[in-house]
């Protein structure tokens, strides 16, 4: 091949490719760098547009401001039952509805509905669902489970709770959709090889299915983490933007909102805020990445 024609080539694939990233770098890497730039001044987008830089002075103010760590403390609480709690389920899902059960791509059909639902409409059913007369009030209490209905909304102590319910509920599917995907790529002959041996269905589960399905357990594990850590719209529609009752439904992610849309001249703040979300998003994703077994061939796991 000719230096010309793989120069031309080259610049096909630059063309090609061009397009895309102009989109990435105006509409991702530029506002990145701009609301970096942001964290360290003080800024008035109003009127006379304004920065005065103050260094790290807004960082400072957030890892003592209370509300950021309540904030802090929510959003740890929110990803710790529902990320753990989500893959689980959608590894189950998965594994019964590969197993060959009668109906299973109806089951399969139904289960992913929630998925092709907008997150403002579901958020819209939960609230309906979770309401002091809603189904599930009315069926807890004619189970005999509670006395009297409960606001599950209005309680700060349920709150949270019923968010966790509705976006397990809402996230599982997508997950169980790529546990099937990965299931298809594991050879039968070694779940025929395991029921020669006697391995029982439990057995074949754990000693064969886990952990081949490790890389996509970890990219599951990742998304879910990035995706909880930036928990906004269910908190914003139940509360109505408050993070109420009591802050109970306060996010970091809504609490950025708070402080870049609601609050004059704390944009930079708030850009504060959000870099140290990202920071922390990153450093756990690293810390995820390093202790899990992505590197595993196989080999020795029966």
């Amino acid at each position: 091949m000719s230096k010309l024609k793989r120069y031309g080539e080259k610049i096909q694939g630059v063309l090609f490719s061009l397009p895309a990233v102009i989109i990435l770098v105006i509409f991702t890497l530029l506002p990145i760098i701009y609301s970096f730039y942001l964290s360290f001044n003080k800024v008035n987008l109003v009127g006379d547009v304004t920065y005065d830089f103050v260094g790290l002075r807004n960082y400072i103010t957030a890892i003592q401001d209370p509300r950021v760590i309540i904030a802090m403390k929510n959003t740890m609480k929110y990803v710790l039952f529902v990320v753990p709690t989500q893959t689980l389920l959608a590894l189950l899902l998965a594994y019964i509805l590969n197993s060959g059960i009668k109906f299973q791509n109806s089951f399969r059909t139904m289960l992913f509905l929630p998925t092709l639902t907008s997150s403002s409409a579901l958020t819209m059913i939960f609230m309906f669902l979770f309401s002091v007369n809603g189904p599930i009030n009315k069926f807890l209490v004619a189970g005999g489970i509670l006395d009297a209905p409960i606001g599950f909304l209005n309680e700060s102590s349920t709150v949270l709770y019923a968010i966790i319910v509705m976006n397990v509920w809402s996230t599982v599917p997508m997950f169980m959709t790529i546990y099937l995907a990965g299931l298809q790529d594991i050879p039968k002959t070694m779940y025929e090889a395991a029921e020669i041996d006697g391995a029982n269905a439990f057995q074949r589960l754990t000693k064969i299915t886990v952990p081949q399905l490790v890389p996509v357990t970890n990219y599951i594990l990742m998304v879910g983490l990035a995706s909880t850590f930036q928990l906004f719209d269910q908190t914003y529609i139940v509360s109505g933007g408050s993070g109420g009752p009591n802050n109970a439904t306060l996010t970091l992610s809504l609490i950025i909102y708070q402080y870049a849309f609601k609050t004059f001249g704390t944009m930079g703040y708030a850009s504060a805020i959000a870099v140290v979300l990202t920071l922390f998003i990153f450093v756990v994703t690293m810390i995820l990445r390093r202790f899990s077994n992505e590197d595993v061939t196989g080999e020795g796991r029966i």
